[in-house]
């Protein structure tokens, strides 16, 4: 079985180490080759911006995976999400490759209750608004049946080596074994579901090798217990005998770096992600996948002991 990976960021790697594990013919397709792209995996050049690159990296495969990250912007989003999306259905619509979407939970918008398969779409703010918006691209696609979709959706990830795309890794889990604070810029006592990016991609292999009544929908990523950025971060920190040190950014202070830093001004509208609990049901995949999650203890640790924790 012959499976496309369309971007080799954290769960990309993951995924093709799923593949690799499992003894599956991999593919990792991207705009440069990765300099840490095992010699056995075979590379296509791929710009998920031009369709007839697209349809080139899908070209003979049987399923493919899209785990692509866009920069954090919310305007390249709408410019580039929706043609990105295009691109992708059109080419294994062509080719009748399965496509496996590696998703976020931003389409559900501000939410009170644990995020299920079956809340409706928001249409606003900006970034949910788009991740809505592709959303309702595939849907549309797998009811023509023009192709046959499934999309995993998870929170906020981590794991080891995973930094400057991990809300727990560069100014946390890195920051603390370099003997440093860690620098939040989310409260550090909400409870918060986060996902593991070994478990998210075991769970990517699951859906690849499920049959095709697993298609056509929507699953949710499961994740250990929920716990809080603090909770988190003390595990880690335990674990390598660290104290926790940490310190955090008011939204105040987030503003005000706002006005220099894109990055932080791109923060605020998900603000409300962090300011109520953020717990995510994935009852229906566990349900239907024989799965056991990393306990976070665990997780914390080896994601801390990753970047080389000074003990």
């Amino acid at each position: 079985m012959s499976i496309v990976v369309l971007g080799y960021g954290a769960v990309g790697r993951a995924t093709v180490l799923e593949l690799v594990k499992a003894g599956l013919d991999a593919v990792v397709a991207q705009r440069k080759r990765p300099t840490d792209l095992p010699e056995d995996v075979a590379f296509r050049a791929c710009d998920v911006l031009d369709a007839a690159s697209v349809a080139q990296a899908v070209k003979g495969a049987e399923q493919a995976v899209l785990a692509v990250g866009l920069p954090y912007s919310g305007k390249l989003w709408q410019e580039a999400w929706p043609e990105l999306m295009r691109n992708v259905l059109a080419a294994c619509a062509a080719e009748k490759v399965r496509l496996l979407f590696f998703d976020n939970l931003y389409m559900y918008g501000p939410q009170d209750k644990p995020l299920s398969e079956d809340m409706p779409l928001t249409s606003m703010p900006r970034k949910p608004a788009v991740r809505a918006e592709v959303t309702r691209m595939w849907m549309a696609a797998a009811k023509a049946g023009a192709v046959r979709v499934a999309a995993l959706r998870a929170p906020d990830f981590f794991g080891p080596g995973v930094a400057a795309t991990s809300m727990l890794g560069t100014t946390g889990f890195q920051a603390l074994a370099q003997g440093k604070k860690a620098t939040l810029v989310v409260p550090p006592d909400m409870p918060h579901d986060f996902a593991y990016v070994p478990d998210i991609g075991r769970a990517v292999l699951c859906l690849l090798q499920a049959d095709d009544g697993h298609f056509n929908q929507a699953w949710h990523m499961p994740c250990a217990p929920i716990r809080t950025v603090r909770e988190i971060l003390a595990m880690g920190a335990k674990a390598e005998g660290l104290a926790l040190r940490m310190r955090v950014l008011s939204p105040g202070m987030i503003r005000a770096i706002g006005v220099f830093v894109p990055l932080f001004r791109e923060l605020l509208e998900m603000r409300f992600q962090w300011d109520r609990p953020y717990r995510v049901d994935a009852s229906k995949f566990l349900k239907a996948f024989e799965f056991v999650v990393t306990p976070m203890e665990q997780a914390a640790a080896e994601t801390l002991r990753s970047f080389g924790a000074k003990t």
